[in-house]
């Protein structure tokens, strides 16, 4: 096909720089149209690669562009704040970051297909998508920057959020790329690239009118809520001569706050449950029984005999005692996979509570406040379809996070933005307290309507509505995302010339 052609050295150079400046789709830049140039262009790479091994190191290139810029909040969490020293935390993120640059490098190696039209607009998509799917859940998974997230909350492709969630999305974009491809490939033919460019707007338009869809409805009278921000910096949170001020923080915030439902960040409190002074939990409940509520707080669990110990979410109020325990556990961070080989981990970095127990997969929502409130504890709220069952008994969303763990860097706004994308894909409003920030409130549509800036010890106090129904997404997870994903495949290799 008709392009430019750069040796393979510079399109290695040109692939590193495309994947680098794809970070600034993502929050906190928002350049939400930029990654679909960026993919135009490494698709237009792979298309003149020449053989599968100079796509895969094409592909490799992109990738560590990527994620080495995308995700180098990684050092700070193992050098800040685990301890580690700064050339083996610098080590260990680069290894982190080139092991995942192996997805993209694998897309390119199926770049190579009968024509350009077939790889563009079938093969790249299906294979784009169905990588950052398998990123998710291979090694416990790592989602973080799929392409879709760069969709939140501006771009009209948010319209199939709540159909085919953030790998649908991904998969939209990476064939909206494929189309910008073609359009450049055929414009000296009039008629086919009329064609490319009719294809994308109708995608895009597709999209918009989506977005105009109501797939749930409110329910009941709003809530007042308050969302408390404490920030205890990370390096002194667990101290012992910093527990009685970081509970005096918290109740000061809490009785300051005159909401019905008030919700505090993950392991607000540096102490497990039972070492909580029983007349401190009183005077938490009393305060919310004076207004109808409760108070929601994250807090370390442990076992009676003191052998497993959960990160929880537990309410204290008039509903009554309840408690969410963490599913999903962040690997190093709350528990050491292959312990034999790994478990010296735990004496080297310097995490408190690093080897959590998961809770039971489908805890129900937590009766509070007249809601139904779906925890999720930090992390998990990457995992999308992980959220479905508790979401489709719930009114509203709660996700409650330390993000003091990133410092000041771009992954607690990275973090805000998947948090959207949850809002969005469940049409449910999405309560976020986190300990430094960013604390904020997401309504159904995945924008945030108030926040407060990080580093900022305070309280947000919001309106929020409940909501209830069930999206595509809710009721098929990513099983249309990966239909869709399947079917181009087939299309891909399927004897047809009006694919040609």
């Amino acid at each position: 096909m008709r392009g430019f052609f750069l040796p393979l050295p510079r399109r290695l150079a040109a692939a590193f720089a495309l994947g680098g400046l794809t970070v600034l789709g993502f929050a906190p830049f928002d350049l939400f149209f930029l990654p679909l140039f960026t993919l135009a262009v490494l698709f237009h790479l792979w298309q003149q690669a020449g053989s599968r091994r100079s796509a895969a190191a094409i592909g490799f290139a992109f990738g560590a562009g990527f994620f080495l810029l995308g995700v180098s909040w990684v050092y700070v969490s193992l050098h800040d704040f685990g301890g580690m020293p700064a050339p083996l935390a610098a080590f260990s993120t680069l290894l982190f970051c080139l092991f995942l640059a192996l997805f993209p490098a694998a897309v390119g190696a199926l770049a190579m297909a009968r024509t350009p039209t077939r790889s563009l607009l079938c093969l790249l998509p299906a294979a784009w998508a169905a990588a950052e799917w398998v990123r998710g859940f291979v090694f416990t998974g790592f989602p973080w920057l799929a392409m879709g997230y760069a969709a939140v909350p501006a771009s009209p492709l948010m319209g199939y959020a709540p159909i085919l969630g953030v790998y649908g999305v991904s998969l939209l974009m990476a064939l909206s790329a494929g189309l910008l491809v073609l359009v450049w490939y055929f414009r000296c033919d009039a008629r086919r690239g009329m064609g490319a460019v009719a294809a994308l707007v109708a995608l895009w338009a597709g999209g918009a009118l989506l977005e105009r869809v109501e797939w749930t409805h409110p329910v009941g009278e709003a809530v007042s809520v308050s969302l408390l921000q404490g920030n205890i910096p990370q390096d002194i949170k667990w101290r012992e001569e910093r527990v009685a001020p970081t509970l005096a923080t918290y109740a000061r915030l809490v009785e300051e706050s005159h909401s019905r439902l008030i919700l505090l960040p993950e392991t607000a409190f540096p102490l497990f449950l039972d070492q909580l002074p029983p007349a401190y939990l009183e005077r938490l409940a009393a305060h919310a029984r004076r207004f109808e509520g409760d108070v929601v707080f994250g807090v370390p669990e442990r076992s009676a005999d003191g052998s497993r110990y959960y990160n929880s979410v537990v309410s204290v109020g008039v509903s009554g005692p309840q408690a969410y325990r963490k599913v999903h556990l962040v690997p190093f961070g709350e528990f050491v996979p292959l312990r034999p080989l790994f478990g010296w981990l735990l004496d080297f970095l310097h995490i408190p509570l690093g080897d959590f127990t998961p809770g039971s997969p489908g805890q129900p929502p937590l009766a509070v406040a007249g809601q139904r409130l779906a925890a999720n504890i930090c992390y998990e709220d990457v995992f999308g379809e992980e959220l479905l069952a508790a979401a489709s008994q719930a009114t509203l969303l709660a996700n409650v996070s330390n993000d003091a763990w990133f410092g000041d860097s771009i992954a607690p706004r990275q973090h805000l933005q998947i948090a959207q994308m949850r809002a969005a894909e469940l049409r449910r409003m999405m309560l976020r307290a986190t300990n430094t920030g960013i604390t904020a409130l997401i309504d159904a549509r995945g924008r945030v309507i108030a926040r407060l800036d990080p580093f900022r010890t305070g309280a947000l106090h919001v309106t929020a509505q409940g909501r209830v129904g069930e999206t595509p997404y809710m009721r098929l997870g990513n099983g249309a995302a990966v239909g869709l994903m399947l079917l181009l495949f087939v299309l891909a290799v399927l004897p047809s010339r009006r694919l040609d």
